[in-house]
Parts: C-alpha cells; structure tokens; sequence
C-alpha cells in the first residue's frame, strides 16, 4: 500500500463548516494529521486518513491537491471497523 503523506490541509468555508456538524474543529483535524496512524483507500480517489486527537480516534475523509497538500473532505470520529484498523496498525 502507498503511504500517503499529509504536510499540509486547505481549508475554507465550507469544509469547516461541514466538520462542525461531525463535532470536530480545524484543531482536532490537525493534530489527528500530525498523530497519522494509517489509511484506507475511499471512493472517487479520495482517501480516508485516521489519526489520534488526544484521546479521540478521528478520521478525514481528504482529496489529493498535490504532493502533501489534501484537501479535507469531512473529519469525524472513526467507525467501529476503522478503530479496529487503527488497533492493529498500533500493535505493529
């Protein structure tokens, strides 16, 4: 599996707006990005990054801009098959 990097998240309006109603903030989505665990491939290219948040396992739903540069779709907390993901990644 190609390991993909995230360097940096862009942000605007709507993105922002949109992980509101998921109960995450910018802050939250960052920090999970820089406590990066593992990913999964999503649909329409897009991919599904999970990381911690203090003690919160959050997933972001994000877009390819260019190289390290993803533009995140939705942050939310990780589902039940994602945390169990996220566990085996951990025992590694």
């Amino acid at each position: 599996m190609t390991r993909i990097k995230i360097k940096k998240l862009v942000w605007d309006e709507w993105n922002i707006k949109h992980i509101e109603k998921h109960n995450a903030t910018v802050r939250e989505a960052e920090e999970a990005v820089k406590n990066f665990i593992t990913h999964i491939k999503g649909k329409n290219g897009r991919y599904i990054a999970m990381g911690r948040s203090g003690t919160r396992l959050m997933s972001l739903v994000v877009r390819r801009i260019s190289a390290g540069v993803y533009y995140p779709v939705s942050v939310r907390d990780s589902s039940r098959k994602e945390r169990k993901e996220i566990y085996e990644k951990e025992k590694v």
